[in-house]
């Protein structure tokens, strides 16, 4: 398959149809270019606040409110984009309302509709904190596997690509491509995720796919200034380049990044490849436990 995924940056919309040109002709373009899968990156919905105008993008409750009241919306859009033009597409996520808790949640959509939702599992502390948005401990839905047309995929959004036993459970369940939408507004945020990234590629032998918003819209509360770049990543073994990285955009640079993955060089690796870290993983878990018993009396 061939991969897009964004570096995608905030705009400011007076009206829906600003919103519905700017999607199109972000989706045409990748289509365009031959793509099968488009990644866009967690809170990129946070625009849509703007089309209430600045006293609520610039609230924390308004902006919510406002997002949350158009995802439906958004939806119905990303359904027809991908249905248009023959592709897959993980929206960019956004903040829901669902039985009293705000979740933070991400579309999977292919040509045929939507194929499923993920909400994110761990809150940053700003999420936690000052969003009051709801985890895996809060009403947030379990973690999913899609089976697609594509391959099986995972979605783990942002800072969950930073726990390791996340992208464990879906690697145990057969997920081949792991999606991670990110927002950080620092440079060390974006390498949190991007480690994170490469390390689940590393240890699950499979293939992992950041995007990032970029760039700065003051107008809209909490996502003023984002940085980051698109990155595909895989594991450093055969079929796989040596340093992990199938392909990398540019530092704050808007645009889509791509790259063809065969995920049967994901197959290989795991039964076969220079180191097996997918089928070694539980040799952890005994190796620790050997350290906990208790010596003969």
């Amino acid at each position: 398959m061939k991969i897009a995924t964004a570096a995608y940056p905030l705009d400011w919309f007076d009206d829906w149809s600003d919103y519905e040109a700017k999607l199109t002709a972000w989706v045409g373009e990748a289509a365009q270019e031959g793509a099968d899968l488009l990644v866009f990156p967690e809170y990129g919905a946070m625009e849509l606040a703007s089309l209430d105008g600045k006293k609520v993008a610039g609230d924390l409750e308004g902006s919510i409110r406002a997002v949350a009241g158009r995802v439906g919306s958004s939806y119905n859009l990303h359904a027809s984009l991908a249905a248009r033009f023959g592709v897959h597409i993980l929206s960019a996520s956004a903040p829901v309302q669902e039985a009293g808790a705000v979740l933070n949640r991400a579309a999977l959509f292919g040509p045929a509709g939507l194929i499923g939702v993920q909400d994110k599992q761990i809150m940053t502390r700003f999420e936690r904190d000052d969003w009051g948005i709801a985890g895996a401990t809060g009403g947030a839905g379990p973690l999913k596997v899609f089976d697609t047309e594509l391959g099986r995929m995972g979605i783990l959004i942002c800072y969950d690509c930073e726990f390791p036993l996340l992208a464990r459970e879906m690697a145990e369940k057969g997920v081949e491509i792991l999606l991670i939408p990110s927002c950080t507004e620092a440079l060390e945020g974006y390498w949190r995720v991007r480690i994170g990234a490469m390390a689940r590629a590393l240890e699950n032998q499979c293939v992992t796919v950041m995007s990032s918003l970029v760039g700065k819209e003051p107008r809209l509360f909490a996502v003023e200034e984002n940085t980051g770049m698109g990155g595909i990543f895989g594991p450093p073994d055969r079929g796989f380049p040596p340093t992990g990285v199938i392909a990398e955009g540019v530092m704050d640079r808007p645009g889509w990044t791509y790259a063809t993955v065969d995920l049967a060089n994901v197959r290989t690796v795991r039964d076969d490849g220079h180191v097996l870290n997918k089928a070694h993983w539980p040799e952890q878990e005994v190796s620790l436990a050997r350290k906990t018993q208790k010596p003969a009396a």
